[in-house]
């Protein structure tokens, strides 16, 4: 866990005397690290008492075709390339702008699957 409040280290290299210590609301969390498989969703209490959706495992995507305008639900095969990181590709992992192959041709992810728990994807080709 990460904690995301300000620098200890000033731009220059000194030392931040910071006024305030942490705060609960600066603490970060584990990424979901997304995977292709049998759907999976985690429910997260969030700030405000809001409920965050994660998917852990997705084997669905919502595909829709920018020519026709329709989005069809489509089984994911495998992910193809990913500009994130390359390990991504060989671990499976379904992040915003990964390049995944479907029944119907290659698309790539235009939701974040660790933060909205759908997987929402454009044909390309």
């Amino acid at each position: 866990m990460q904690w995301q409040g300000r620098s200890v280290r000033r731009l220059t290299g000194g030392r931040n005397h910071l006024a305030c210590g942490k705060k609960r609301f600066e603490r970060g969390r584990a990424p979901a690290e997304t995977h292709v498989g049998e759907n999976r969703n985690r429910l997260m209490r969030v700030h405000g008492g809001n409920v965050k959706v994660r998917a852990l495992r997705a084997n669905v995507a919502a595909v829709s075709s920018p020519a026709t305008g329709e989005t069809k639900k489509v089984t994911i095969q495998t992910v193809e390339a990913n500009p994130a990181n390359i390990n991504y590709v060989r671990r499976n992992l379904l992040t915003r702008g990964a390049i995944i192959r479907t029944e119907i041709g290659r698309a790539r992810i235009t939701s974040r699957p660790g933060q909205d728990g759908v997987v929402n994807a454009v044909l390309i080709e």
